[in-house]
């Protein structure tokens, strides 16, 4: 079943109600995934409500939410589930959002104590009508998180703070573990598929973290099947490694409804494994690349894979010559 949007009450996509329709594609076998449904997807959907927040899981369509959710993981989605953006690939609700709610850092750092969270993932809709782009609000979330559970390690997924000076410095400040921002496509790409972002500066964006802390690990992902070409997927590798961006993930794009941009192509599990093979060789720590890799799939597993990595490069560079 797809889901269309409905002009009889208002659409979850207000700007893309006049887009042509799309046929939805039949996914190839190597994208089947198995219907959520066991007890423990239940028990972490009902801490998920009990603590009234939201999940980029369930608002972008994750197909993943299944095996994730089985496993006590949820990435959490801040600052309500209205976006500010509205991105040709997203399903995410695009709208003029609500006042941020003070009690939210409260709420997630008890559902991430709840859930028994080794590490969390914590992400937001853009919010372009603050000051600072939600900033604080993200620093608040990962302090509450820490006051409450402090064993948990911390990765953002933040938007790109598109004219916000001074918002990603209290961000870093704050100090997640795992700083990820998402290129999500080429830039040739850019006017079609993100016409609110800007290539360059969410390079910039990334490559400025790590000027405010060496240390900390940065990471960024894209979806490809949006028709880009493969030296395109590779030059972006390189625009992230001159950024000193650590790891990398790469996914296929799935088209939520058929006002969403349409696919191009699936792209075959082997030309996914070419990708990790070619980014590995280009200096990252850890690239992801499959047809369901998403930003946050196995994020806990990922963050020991790259400590792990780190330790590994720098004990090398000292033993050699």
């Amino acid at each position: 079943m797809v889901s269309v949007i409905d002009d009889k009450e208002r659409p979850r996509h207000p700007e893309k109600v006049a887009n042509v329709s799309s046929p939805i594609l039949r996914k190839p076998k190597w994208i089947r995934v198995k219907a959520p449904g066991s007890p423990v997807f239940a028990e972490t959907r009902k801490i998920v409500r009990d603590n009234n927040l939201t999940t980029v899981c369930e608002e972008a369509g994750c197909p993943n939410i299944g095996e994730c959710w089985s496993k006590r993981h949820a990435t959490m989605m801040i600052m309500g589930d209205t976006c500010t953006r509205a991105c040709a690939f997203c399903n995410v609700i695009t709208g003029k959002p609500a006042a941020l709610h003070g009690g939210e850092p409260s709420r997630v750092a008890e559902a991430v104590s709840k859930l028994g969270l080794k590490h969390v993932v914590i992400t937001s809709v853009d919010r372009d009508d603050l000051e600072d782009g939600g900033a604080a609000h993200f620093a608040s979330v990962i302090s509450a998180i820490r006051a409450q559970s402090p064993e948990t390690t911390i990765e953002v997924l933040t938007p790109d703070f598109l004219r916000k000076p001074g918002a990603l410095e209290v961000v870093v400040a704050a100090k997640p573990d795992v700083f990820n921002h998402n290129l999500e496509t080429v830039p040739g790409n850019y006017l079609k598929i993100r016409p609110g972002a800007r290539y360059y500066h969410s390079i910039r964006l990334l490559d400025r973290v790590k000027e405010l802390d060496p240390t900390m690990f940065t990471k960024s992902g894209i979806m490809v099947g949006l028709g880009e070409a493969r030296n395109e997927v590779v030059q972006l590798m390189d625009d992230l490694r001159s950024a000193d961006v650590d790891f990398m993930t790469i996914g296929q794009y799935l088209q939520p409804t058929r006002k969403h941009v349409a696919i191009d192509r699936f792209v075959t599990p082997e030309e996914f494994e070419n990708f990790t093979t070619i980014g590995m060789s280009k200096g990252f720590l850890l690239v992801q690349s499959s047809p369901l890799t998403r930003s946050s799939h196995h994020a806990g597993e990922d963050f020991a894979k790259l400590q792990a990595a780190r330790k590994y490069r720098h004990e090398a560079q000292k033993s050699a010559p």
